[in-house]
């Protein structure tokens, strides 16, 4: 989060159309199921311009699923495959579901795996189709910078007024950084308001990226136990640790790439990045060990993800540490796509990235910056803030998400800001004070 966002961070001409990389990712599978279920299907080929079979169908009891593709996947003898073709070694399938937009699998065990594409591996989950509703009590939130001119209270009051019960607001271990959150964190915690905090440590030092991820790791954990240490007294329990480190000159290949493939990033640096995540979740840990600690993704980069949490390299390799979060954290701007349908070709099909999440890593998920573009009108923005905040709430207890944090209260011009100087910006501000104060966060 920087104070004059470059939208996109750098991602070359968007001139309204986003071209994005196709989808993948990395897994294992059902190693455990102890007995054959057999199904009535068998193997078939591609169909033609078939359509997609209905959200939720499932096998048994259909015969066959259509994806959004036209692949046909069937079962038989507890064996998947698609368009005649085995997808990897599975066996003892009991269920095969077509939902969000992925194909997931259930072993005669019990355990579920979801198909992330590349190499037709498969990756360990929970039922995609449970609802899982976070604590409630943060949902609404906004992003805010440290260094505004407006005081602790006044953001308090503002925050107030519009109904937020949370913000984001970013930090290094620099004292004069420190000393601001300080001040805000007290007069939150006096307000009874969330306070989330973004450890804003990178893959970068003096004259480059940082030189192993043994490095990286002792300066991430550093940073996240000095800032954990000074916050913790005035009630802050959640921290990002790091933001958009997956989209940095050294960590993706390319800016115009989805993300849902591990290629997609840098081998070499990967192990830099890790580091400092990392570093910065056991250094908050060390400091404050009940405290939630969130990794931060952008556009559909469950690739990224994926490889963190399961200790991959970009180039297919395992072995190696696990990152693990207590909350996903994600950015969703317009021109990333639908956070319920996001896509991994610029156009064609797209998955319910929340459902995903919620299944795949089973902690909640917060949306800590979304928008639309600096480009669009006042009231272009407003109409905009409704949707979303419509289509965040309706799924809130379904798919886990525990907040979504509007970027951002005040970019200095209607670039981004829903106010400027204390004053309203009337059509993006009475959008969202219009919707959270007729629903209710409960």
């Amino acid at each position: 989060m920087v104070k004059r966002r470059q939208f996109l961070g750098g991602l070359t001409a968007l001139a309204g159309t986003y071209l994005l990389s196709a989808c993948g990712g990395g897994g294992s599978e059902d190693a455990s199921a102890s007995s054959t279920a057999k199904a009535s299907a068998s193997p078939v080929a591609k169909a033609t311009s078939a359509a997609a079979s209905a959200a939720g169908t499932a096998m048994p009891p259909a015969a066959s699923i259509t994806d959004s593709s036209g692949d046909v996947w069937t079962v038989a003898n507890g064996v998947i495959y698609r368009n005649g073709s085995t997808v990897g070694n599975t066996y003892n399938v009991s269920l095969v579901l077509w939902y969000g937009g992925k194909i997931w699998h259930r072993g005669t065990n019990g355990q579920f795996f979801v198909n992330a594409d590349v190499a037709d591996q498969w990756l360990p989950c929970s039922d995609p189709r449970i609802d899982v509703a976070p604590a409630a009590g943060s949902f609404y939130g906004m992003n805010g910078h440290a260094d505004y001119t407006y005081t602790p209270e006044q953001v308090v009051s503002i925050l107030k007024s519009m109904n937020c019960t949370s913000y984001r607001v970013g930090v290094t271990d620099d004292p004069k950084d420190l000393n601001a959150v300080i001040k805000l964190a007290k007069a939150f915690q006096s307000a009874g308001l969330t306070l989330l905090v973004l450890i804003d440590q990178g893959v970068y030092e003096t004259g480059g990226i940082m030189g192993s991820e043994s490095i990286a790791y002792d300066r991430g954990r550093s940073v996240g136990a000095t800032v954990a240490n000074a916050l913790k007294p005035y009630g802050v329990t959640i921290y990002e640790c790091g933001n958009e480190l997956t989209r940095q000159d050294a960590t993706v290949v390319d800016f115009t790439y989805a993300g849902s493939k591990a290629s997609d990033f840098n081998n070499q640096n990967w192990p830099i990045m890790r580091g400092v995540m990392r570093g910065m979740i056991d250094g908050v840990k060390s400091a404050q060990p009940d405290a939630k600690c969130g990794i931060n993704f952008c556009v559909a980069d469950v690739g990224a993800s994926d490889a963190l949490w399961d200790g991959m390299q970009p180039d297919g390799s395992g072995g190696y540490p696990k990152v693990r979060w207590d909350v996903t954290t994600w950015h969703n701007y317009e021109v990333y796509g639908d956070l319920f349908n996001v896509g991994t070709d610029g156009a064609g099909p797209g998955f319910d990235l929340a459902t995903y999440c919620k299944a795949r890593y089973g902690v909640p998920l917060i949306v800590t910056e979304w928008n639309t573009g600096p480009e669009k009108s006042e009231s272009y923005r407003g109409t905009y803030i409704s949707d979303r905040l419509g289509a965040f709430y309706n799924a809130r207890k379904t798919h886990n998400i525990q907040s979504v944090m509007y970027y951002v209260l005040d970019s200095g011009n209607n670039t981004y800001g829903i106010m400027v100087n204390g004053k309203a910006i009337d059509a993006p501000y009475n959008a969202f004070t219009s919707f959270t104060s007729s629903h209710a966060d409960t």
